[in-house]
């Protein structure tokens, strides 16, 4: 009886699926004939009676059942996406990245984010390829400016570090969110790539090597597109069903349409409204904006903010922007492997070095 309510089921969902998949239609008959004759071999079987073999119609009519079941089972398993998913758990992944040497990646497309930031889709040289990115972490850009020459006279080679946006597992391709800045020099040169051009890239370089649950609260605080390694860590948190942490998130930008990422940032607060917060802060908001207004001040990190701990392991904060705001609320990084002293509003409101980290 419970093979017969499987076959039931099983034969309803793969028929629906293979037409589905196919585009083509089932005859209007066929599925009530098959959903009839399974009930009918169902009832025989409950009341211990054999199936009927003069006319060997419901046999007939069961292994058509099962034959569009089979059907619809291979249709699905050797679908191109099907086809693709399985070949890719199969095949050992590999990383594309060597922190020891820059290699070239061909920018596959462009899409605006915002009206001077655009999200560049670089391919990797496999589609079972992953970038090799753990959390958190970035990579270093180069190229070679020929419009700027150095002492020498040689052209001057620009490296700037970056935060990829896409996930570690993601399989063929990275992803960079990058801002134009006009006297960005590496942001201009990324803008001006089509696709096609390559960028060399470097890394990873290790940034803060996060576990899950490692903390019971991280409070970040970005400006811009400061917002790309708190975007990682958001990311590795939420999509971890097994990490609790709860996560706040004090978000700088000059106007409204400057909030990268706003779209997926709310609908993480509406999903998880006990563990995540976001609060957005403007210098230029429009009369009706109801948030916060201006740069980042003592209060705002007070309230929206996990309270200073005793403990590092209960929580950590993590900050990142332009270098005037994260002087502001902690002080400078003396180097990209020195933190510096911790200062600025963080310090004021009793946070301890061990409990802050500058990316």
């Amino acid at each position: 009886m419970q093979s017969l309510n499987l076959l039931r089921t099983s034969a309803n969902r793969w028929a629906r699926t293979a037409a589905a998949r196919s585009g083509a239609r089932l005859p209007t008959a066929a599925m009530p004939v098959c959903r009839q004759s399974i009930r009918r071999a169902s009832a025989q079987a409950e009341g211990g009676a054999p199936l009927p073999q003069r006319s060997g119609s419901n046999t007939l009519l069961v292994t058509a059942a099962l034959g569009i079941l089979a059907a619809g089972g291979y249709y699905y398993y050797t679908s191109p996406e099907k086809t693709q998913e399985l070949k890719q758990a199969i095949t050992p992944t590999t990383k594309a990245l060597d922190p020891k040497k820059f290699q070239s990646f061909a920018l596959k497309f462009i899409e605006p984010i915002s009206h001077n930031t655009k999200l560049y889709r670089f391919e990797l040289p496999e589609p079972n390829m992953v970038l090799g990115l753990d959390v958190a972490s970035c990579i270093v850009t180069k190229f070679v400016d020929e419009k700027n020459l150095d002492k020498d006279g040689k052209p001057k080679v620009v490296i700037r570090p970056y935060t990829p946006t896409s996930k570690e597992d993601e399989r063929g391709y990275f992803d960079l969110i990058v801002k134009e800045y006009p006297q960005g020099v590496m942001s201009r040169h990324i803008a001006s790539l089509k696709p096609g051009d390559k960028l060399d890239v470097k890394g990873p370089i290790p940034k803060y090597p996060y576990t899950p649950n490692m903390h019971k609260e991280v409070g970040l605080i970005a400006g811009g597109t400061g917002i790309t390694p708190m975007l990682q860590l958001i990311r590795k948190i939420f999509n971890n069903p097994e990490d609790h942490t709860k996560v706040s998130l004090i978000f700088a930008n000059i106007a409204e349409n400057d909030i990268l990422m706003r779209p997926e940032l709310d609908r993480l607060a509406e999903q998880y409204p006990d563990r995540f917060h976001v609060y957005y802060t403007l210098d230029n908001p429009e009369v009706a904006w109801k948030l916060g207004r201006g740069f980042i001040t003592k209060e705002m990190a007070k309230e929206h903010l996990p309270e200073p701990s005793t403990s590092s392991n209960d929580m950590k904060l993590f900050v990142c922007g332009p270098p005037p705001m994260v002087k502001a609320i902690s002080g400078s990084k003396a180097s990209m492997s020195d933190q510096g002293p911790l200062t600025g509003i963080l310090k004021e409101l009793g946070y301890t070095e061990a409990q802050v980290f500058k990316f």
